[in-house]
């Protein structure tokens, strides 16, 4: 008999499910990690939820664990890489909540321009204040989905549904998958510029930390109101409140906070704004959903089937992966290369794999490919499973090549993406004694490491170059780790690959391109 431990607390109906395949399931929660390591070694799955850490020292301890169920989205607390070198799978529930989030913005921002929170509180205190409560219709007003990934694009349906203009901003997404949802896809600008409503719905990165500040808030219509069910920090909660108090903005539905709970009670102070703690995946629906989806994945894979929603590699089956398994990591760095270097939404992926490499079965690296380059620009969660389907979705072609003479390298992957606005390819070739390389960008011969951060410059090949990136770098306490040149001719198109070891702020991009030799900076993160 299998036994499967929940250290977190989940739905009594995920359980029942382990009970009726004929399991034991056993429910201790509040467990330390001295205790779950004292344990862990008589269970072959294991179900969690956030509080849960499953560190490598509790995986050591897990000789039987065969699979770990993680009841919701995000998998941070799970040791991803001791799991995969353990051959444990990992796998979540990336849409258990994906309704619950998409209802709870449609309901705040009902919430928010009805002025149904503060109504309700005047009447609990005996009043009866019916003019000071005017509200506004939805019908005909313009919603601005800034992200269309599966909670925005729903959010995006509710707004047709209900007889709004849905307009939508996403670099990533192809118009013919907004089309389909009914949205006008346009520039963030434009969002900006013409929604009186605006929902976001985009992951918390570096680029959109703070993005709802007073330089965009002064560029949208007088009277616009704003809706966060996403993540906390994406606006910049003084600069808000500010507009509020102008007037400048109308109204505000906040679900998520900068710190939680709020230390900053700006906009929890004012009447125009409708606050929640946190409740975008709070349904009971939604709770029993992500646990009957993990523990499913469960019985599946300790029955000896496949997991669907499988967040490593171990998910796909063995006696395909075995014979790539040295090529699956650069092929999955192909693609965060590739989709970081590129502008625009992504039409088309052409993958060619040359030399040995294309002697095997490629069907594993491409799903790792296609991995690398949505898991690096989209909010949602992607994996070896999903990967495919979302390149389905959203309409983008891939088409795969084969070639086993060998060419230069004895074997080679290269990546070539096509969007609405250019082309972009990268190539990688995998050496036995040194590891994964970058070996091409769009042509021309580079040797990196593709590792941590890439400083790429396209440049002009001139004297002195080299030198005032150097120093412009050095000036910012930015340190070079290696650097590679590629180029044909002298004085023509070349291209810098440089290793560095922090983070370059997007300041000093701008200050790199402002030198006459270099075209564009870009700083991707593999």
């Amino acid at each position: 008999m299998f036994k499967v431990l929940a250290s977190d607390k989940v739905s009594k109906q995920g359980l029942d499910l382990l009970a009726k395949a004929g399991f034991q399931a056993d429910l201790k929660t509040g467990l330390s990690e001295d205790e779950l390591v004292s344990i862990i070694g008589d269970y072959d799955g294991l179900v969690i939820r956030s509080e849960t850490k499953v560190t490598a020292r509790v995986i050591e301890a897990a000789k039987k664990l065969k699979i770990v169920g993680r009841a919701g989205v995000g998998v941070d607390n799970v040791d991803l890489a001791a799991a995969t070198k353990r051959g444990i799978i990992v796998v979540n529930s990336p849409e258990g909540n994906t309704v619950a989030a998409a209802e709870q913005t449609l309901a705040m921002i009902l919430a928010m321009v009805r002025s149904i929170p503060q109504a309700h509180a005047s009447m609990k205190k005996g009043e009866w204040e019916r003019s000071r409560f005017k509200g506004i219709e939805v019908l005909g007003k313009t919603l601005g989905v800034i992200g269309l990934g599966k909670i925005g694009g729903r959010v995006a349906s509710y707004g047709v549904a209900m007889g709004m203009k849905v307009i939508g901003s996403d670099p990533f997404a192809t118009k013919e998958y907004a089309e389909k949802l009914g949205v006008e896809l346009l520039d963030l600008s434009r969002i900006i510029s013409e929604a009186d409503i605006i929902t976001l719905h985009v992951p918390k990165t570096k680029e959109t930390m703070g993005m709802i500040n007073k330089e965009l808030i002064a560029k949208m219509k007088d009277g616009v109101r704003i809706v966060n069910v996403a993540r906390g920090g994406l606006i910049n909660e003084n600069d808000l409140a500010e507009a509020i108090k102008s007037g400048k903005v109308a109204g505000a539905a906040i679900d998520v906070w900068e710190k939680e709970p709020p230390e900053n009670k700006a906009l929890i102070e004012l009447d125009q704004v409708v606050c929640c703690p946190h409740l975008g995946a709070s349904t009971v629906e939604a709770q029993v959903n992500v646990a009957i989806d993990v523990i499913e994945q469960i019985i599946d894979v300790l029955n000896g089937r496949t997991a669907r929603s499988a967040v490593n590699i171990p998910s796909m089956r063995p006696e395909i992966v075995k014979p790539v398994q040295p090529y699956l990591g650069l092929a999955e760095k192909m693609g965060r290369l590739a989709s970081q270097l590129v502008e625009g939404a992504i039409r088309k992926i052409r993958i060619s794999y040359v030399g040995e490499v294309a002697e095997k079965d490629v069907s594993p690296l491409t799903t790792a490919v296609l991995k690398g380059i949505f898991d690096a620009i989209l909010p949602e969660s992607v994996n070896f499973v999903n990967a495919p389907l979302i390149a389905k979705e959203r309409a983008v072609e891939v088409v795969e090549s084969k070639n086993t003479e060998v060419g230069d390298f004895a074997n080679l992957i290269s990546v070539r993406l096509t969007t609405d606005k250019g082309e972009k390819e990268v190539g990688g070739s995998m050496f036995g004694s040194i590891g994964d390389r970058l070996v091409s960008i769009d042509g021309l011969k580079v040797d990196a490491v593709p590792s941590g951060y890439l400083l790429i410059l396209s440049n002009i090949d001139q004297p002195g170059v080299i030198g005032l990136v150097g120093t412009l770098l050095g000036k910012h306490n930015i340190n070079i780790a290696g650097m590679d040149v590629g180029r044909v001719k002298i004085g023509e198109k070349a291209v810098m690959v440089i290793n560095v070891d922090s983070e370059v702020p997007a300041k000093t991009l701008a200050e790199l391109e402002k030198v006459e030799s270099i075209h564009a900076a870009k700083l991707v993160k593999v």
